[in-house]
């Protein structure tokens, strides 16, 4: 037992100690990016690893944030639609899954076994399948080179009904017949009762989506072709693709970890929350 006790402190330590290569490791490369970004073109592809630059500029920022003329870099507009419609397929997933969620869940009606089924088909459907009946759908709508035509056909997924009917089951069925014989009708009774309970669903489906939606590139690809409403990826990936002479890696690189940033933000703020609500529930259980 003395030993066992003795030896419980040298194994944390190299946990600890392991825990703290693989922390360097895994930043290693986010590192790169940020040193690559203040580095001339030769420097960046003369000393490609190095973390120091030299010499040390921001001239690859000055472009990306619009202080010098490039016209085919517009990367405050880019940053503007990311968040105008990430923000808002966000939103709506988060309300639609869950009110989905919650009839799969709770309501009974006729065929409510086979959409469930229905969802969880449409899980199983490479994303990449579904490009040009959406493009043929938003053409016919007349949504084409439209925030709409972006965000409608991806404001509502089959992953977040599933996530959320799983967290609905989980409440106890008495918690909505005690609401119901108060008065409460089922709309009341999904957002005065059910949805606050179920708050740990609804920020892991919050990370999630803007995770996702940020991250975008085929639908937004077949949503439009006006530089206007170019996201970040779209807008970079474009950019990369007519890159000329250099490699240019300092204004990538950059660019790169500007659209980390938001995601980044979004799930440390929602991830201090979301492990709150999980022990919450932990201990009401």
């Amino acid at each position: 037992m003395s030993a066992r006790t003795a030896g419980s402190p040298r194994r944390r330590t190299i946990f600890y100690v392991l825990l703290i290569l693989f922390a360097l490791v895994y930043l290693l490369p986010f590192a790169i990016q940020i040193a690559t970004s203040f580095k001339t073109d030769p420097d960046a592809t003369a000393h490609s690893l190095s973390l120091i630059p030299h010499p040390f500029t921001t001239a690859s920022w000055k472009r990306i944030f619009g202080f010098t003329k490039d016209s085919s870099v517009d990367f405050p507009l880019w940053l503007l639609n990311s968040v105008i419609v990430s923000t808002c397929i966000t939103l709506m997933r988060v309300f639609l899954d869950s009110l989905a969620g919650y009839a799969l869940a709770r309501l009974r009606f006729p065929g409510r076994s086979a959409v469930f089924a229905l969802v969880l088909a449409t899980m199983s459907v490479p994303g990449v399948v579904l490009l040009i009946p959406r493009f043929l759908v938003i053409k016919e709508l007349g949504l084409y080179n439209t925030y709409a035509g972006m965000i409608l056909p991806i404001a509502m997924d089959a992953m977040g009904i599933f996530l959320m009917r799983q967290f609905f089951l989980q409440i106890p069925p008495a918690v909505e017949e005690a609401a119901r014989i108060d008065g409460a009708g089922i709309w009341r009774t999904y957002w005065y009762v059910s949805l606050p309970i179920a708050k740990a669903g609804v920020l892991t489906l919050t990370i999630l989506s803007f995770q996702s939606s940020w991250n975008e590139f085929a639908a937004f690809l077949v949503a439009g072709d006006s530089p206007r409403l170019y996201t970040l990826t779209k807008g970079l990936a474009l950019f990369q693709g007519s890159l000329g002479t250099g490699n240019q890696f300092p204004l990538s690189l950059g660019a790169a970890m500007l659209t980390t940033v938001p995601v980044a933000i979004v799930f440390f703020v929602f991830q201090r929350h979301f492990v709150g609500s999980q022990l919450s529930a932990g201990v009401k259980g």
